[in-house]
């Protein structure tokens, strides 16, 4: 792999991996339209961990709020939480259901599901299914009922929604889906607000990201880099963060001025070409 090719490969992965159009799918067809070999798994997790410095930079006072009121008390029979701290239990409630998956089929997933075809009726699939979501949103969040929405949004999140997100968040697994993509479509259609729904799937991005990138960084030690460098690997690893920043920046300003029928639009174009000319 060249510089050339990590750094736009990085750049893809960490735009891709917080808009709502799939990173694993990117990653996957991009270098086959190019004729690039595959980059493989290693060059992917050390790219996901790019991601992972851009979403605790961005979210770095909230993350911080987090673990500092991570705690719970048993009083009354009832369990409290500690400020922000309720919002540490729900994100992990979310990995849990991507966890066992994960550990069950996630090898198989790897080997079997990265074919052109399967990417592209993902895109197109769960593209349509979070322009429904969008729509279902602003027909239960009006005007008056968003007045009311405010920076603790967040903090109304109760195990349910939590753990149907984390399902959704499972799926993701499979390439072409896009975890962002489907963890907020789940938040829609939990009559989460744009801004909540995509705010809470980057802050349950962070321990997944985080777990699944320490588990290929490990085997990425023990096997040896293969024709990697660690140049190629750095470049890569900047790309993706710098990226990525922009991605959350730039997503959180679209979804408040308009809605998620731009990447709505652009997984079908994009899903619709890959079954045309790569599949």
């Amino acid at each position: 792999m060249t510089l050339i090719q990590s750094l736009i490969l990085g750049a893809i992965q960490g735009l891709t991996e917080f808009l709502p159009i799939s990173s694993s799918g990117h990653l996957i067809f991009i270098p086959k339209i190019f004729g690039w070999g595959d980059q493989g798994l290693s060059f992917d997790a050390v790219v996901h961990l790019g991601t992972l410095v851009a979403v605790v930079i961005y979210f770095r006072k909230k993350l911080w709020s987090i673990v500092k009121d991570f705690r719970f008390q048993i009083s009354d029979f009832r369990l409290r939480f500690g400020g922000s701290g309720k919002l540490g239990w729900m994100i992990i409630i979310t990995m849990i259901p991507a966890g066992v998956v994960g550990l069950l089929f996630g090898d198989w997933i790897e080997i079997n599901l990265r074919a052109a075809w399967i990417i592209g009726v993902s895109m197109i699939f769960w593209g349509i299914l979070l322009g429904i979501a969008d729509y279902f949103s602003r027909q239960h969040l009006n005007p008056s009922t968003l007045k009311h929405l405010n920076h603790s949004a967040l903090q109304h999140l109760n195990w349910r929604k939590a753990l149907f997100i984390g399902c959704a968040q499972a799926i993701a697994l499979i390439p072409g889906t896009s975890r962002s993509g489907i963890t907020m479509t789940a938040g829609l259609f939990s009559k989460l607000d744009k801004k909540t729904a995509a705010e809470f799937s980057f802050l349950m991005s962070v321990p997944i990201i985080a777990l699944a990138g320490a588990v290929e960084l490990v085997k990425l030690i023990k096997m040896g880099f293969g024709d990697l460098s660690l140049l190629v690997l750095a470049v890569g690893f900047a790309a993706a963060a710098v990226s990525g920043l922009i991605a959350i920046w730039g997503l959180m300003k679209i979804i408040q001025r308009w809605s998620f029928m731009p990447f709505v639009v652009y997984r079908i174009l994009v899903g619709v070409l890959i079954l045309i000319f790569l599949a």
